[in-house]
């Protein structure tokens, strides 16, 4: 398996106004009063480490006290946008429990923790500056997945909840042994579907630490999900291997179990099924699905290169010259998904 690699860090495109009208319509946006910028005021801060002692990119912020009870009271106020509509009734028994601070990737978020003090459960979500394409990914993940995500937008701000799993780095080095063959077997039949919802929807970079794997109890067995975390590649690189998990070395694991416990005639059905899968989902969701793409196919979320580089494998990839035509990444998305769903390669 050769390894394919991301070279350069991606630039963060602006919300344009067509764009923004389609997260008010369908309620992605908030009154948030506060923004990523005023996070990034923090007096000081800390390294944290995992249970190993190993560094996490994580830094633990702090603020002055006077700044600390804004920026607390402002985030309190996001969790229930978030979670009850902004419903205020919660807000005298919220507390935030930690601000944290990643130094590593494209959107080097923020990490909030929220604690109810009355039963100390806890919720994190994450803060980071707003990206076009990254938006463009949260939305095509609501529609072609079987999952939900939840998220709102304030001005250049982007709020994402936490999506619940353990991360497939940690899940691999940590877990994957102590599965038994059928448990391995249902792994390698939801990477495939996995992998295949990625390349249809032209989603990115999904090394094993942007995805994590859900064990589901289901009476006297365990089943597993594979949903992605990380939507900052979405319809921005110009290599085609990059939208396919299996080329990335991190997922060595899961390929090399595919190919050994999967016969080539069950990883076509199952790729066939999770193509009958998104074409249903398209079906139930054809009016937020037709918005979404007719705003991407006028953006910009790539540098011309990449489009050209990416319209070019499309075009010997699907034996078909109309991608020659296309000068947007939302082009190319849209008839990559309809030749998607209609072979099988």
């Amino acid at each position: 398996m050769k390894d394919v690699k991301i070279e350069f860090r991606k630039p963060i495109y602006p919300i344009n106004d067509e764009l923004n009208q389609y997260l008010e319509k369908y309620q992605r946006t908030t009154t948030a009063s506060i923004e990523y910028d005023d996070l990034l005021r923090f007096s000081d801060c800390i390294a944290l480490e995992d249970k190993e002692g190993n560094d996490t990119h994580w830094l633990g912020v702090y603020y002055s006290d006077s700044e600390h009870r804004e920026i607390e009271n402002s985030l309190n106020r996001i969790y229930t946008y978030l979670h009850s509509d902004g419903d205020e009734e919660s807000l005298p028994y919220l507390t935030v429990d930690s601000i944290d601070y990643c130094t590593f990737g494209n959107s080097k978020p923020f990490r909030i923790r929220v604690r109810n003090i009355l039963n100390d459960n806890y919720t994190n979500f994450y803060i980071k500056k707003a990206d076009a394409s990254r938006i463009y990914g949260l939305e095509l993940e609501e529609i072609l997945s079987p999952h939900r995500i939840n998220f709102l937008v304030y001005k250049n701000t982007l709020i994402e909840e936490h999506i619940l799993g353990i991360p497939g780095d940690v899940f691999i080095k940590n877990y994957m042994e102590k599965c038994n063959d059928l448990e391995k077997n249902q792994i390698a039949k939801e990477f495939v579907k996995f992998n295949e919802r990625c390349f249809i929807g032209l989603l990115g970079d999904m090394r094993s630490y942007n995805y994590v794997v859900i064990p589901i109890h289901d009476f006297d067995q365990v089943i597993y999900r594979i949903r992605p975390i990380d939507f900052d590649q979405q319809c921005y690189e110009g290599n085609l291997k990059i939208y396919r998990p299996q080329y990335f070395k991190e997922n060595k694991i899961m390929v090399d179990m595919v190919s050994g416990r999967l016969k080539p005639n069950s990883v076509e059905q199952y790729r066939k099924e999770e193509k009958s899968l998104i074409s249903k989902r398209i079906a139930n969701n054809t009016k937020r699905y037709k918005d979404l793409i007719k705003i991407m196919k006028k953006d910009t979320i790539s540098k011309p290169e990449n489009v050209v580089q990416l319209r070019t494998s499309f075009s010997k990839f699907y034996k078909n010259k109309e991608y020659e035509n296309f000068n947007k990444m939302g082009e190319i998305l849209q008839k990559a998904i309809v030749d998607g769903l209609e072979h099988v390669k």
